[in-house]
């Protein structure tokens, strides 16, 4: 079996897709595969992939007809995957070559870490570091409870990029596309098992005007993840706020939790709520380093 499956989501990539491809190809870890979702691309996304494809039997291409959305674009590729480990890439982002081999070496020695990730940091359009980003999240305690705490409270981290065990990934169900939704399925994983990050710089999060993160108002950001939700009247953002609460309680009850686990973590979810944690505060977005830099 192959160690680890990557799936890149792309749409309109052909600025940075290249550089992309080109660090993950690079990877000192070789037994891959890498399977690219084309979400229907306009520009010359489609000829990069089918080229890159040609020349490296680990790579996989696949088209979508239309433009499904970002969220399904995502989902579509988990059932693709045929590794132990899965991660998703990002098309603008650059990796180190040594981050899979890193990632992967904490989950093969720690079998109760659900995710492992490294530290990143933010590059321009050029390539050049902008800054490091300290990773604050508290995701490595043996407590659920704790964990998502730290999760719901606590701005930054980027642990959707990191490798997760697949048959985890899979019992905690698909990437939704109400705004924010990013961080529910985060909370779905970090009750299931503490994440772990290697203390280097690995990860390169690009910083660019045409960032997903950078779509703009909440109902803007929602409609890139799924283009139902630029309907006003049937996607209303008081809903979609709503949305974004139940999938944190649906996070904590669908997880393997004891009773009392499952007690702990849905008090913290109702403190959370109560202190007004709701989406557009800082605390409760994956992407806030990124709009606040």
């Amino acid at each position: 079996m192959t160690i680890v499956t990557i799936g890149l989501p792309v749409y309109n990539g052909e600025r940075y897709l290249r550089e992309s491809l080109d660090a993950l190809l690079a990877q000192t870890l070789t037994d891959f595969e890498l399977v690219i979702s084309d979400n229907a691309s306009t520009d010359a996304t489609a000829d990069i992939c089918r080229r890159y494809a040609a020349r490296d039997s680990r790579i996989r291409y696949v088209r979508q007809p239309v433009n499904v959305g970002a969220a399904p674009n995502h989902n579509l590729l988990v059932p693709l995957a045929t590794a132990r480990y899965f991660k998703w890439a990002s098309h603008d982002d650059l990796y180190a070559p040594r981050l899979l081999e890193k990632c992967v070496a904490v989950l093969e020695d720690e079998p109760t870490v659900v995710l492992a990730h490294a530290w990143d940091a933010v590059i321009d359009d050029a390539g050049r570091v902008l800054r490091s980003v300290p990773y604050e999240l508290d995701t490595e305690d043996p407590d659920p409870a704790v964990r998502l705490r730290s999760l719901l409270r606590t701005p930054g981290g980027n642990d959707f990029y990191g490798v997760i065990r697949t048959d985890v990934l899979r019992r905690v169900g698909p990437h939704r596309g109400y705004y924010n939704a990013d961080r529910t399925f985060m909370a779905g994983l970090v009750v299931r098992g503490p994440f772990r990050q290697v203390p280097e710089v690995l990860y390169h999060r690009r910083d660019h005007p045409g960032r997903a993160s950078r779509a703009g108002a909440p109902r803007d950001r929602a409609a890139a993840l799924d283009p139902k939700r630029a309907q006003r009247l049937r996607h209303v953002l008081p809903v979609m706020y709503g949305e974004y609460v139940g999938g944190m309680v649906k996070a904590v009850l669908r997880a393997p939790l004891s009773p009392g686990e499952r007690a702990r973590c849905l008090r913290e979810v109702a403190a959370w709520v109560a202190g007004a944690a709701v989406p557009g505060h800082r605390a409760s977005s994956l992407e806030d380093e990124l709009d606040n830099a």
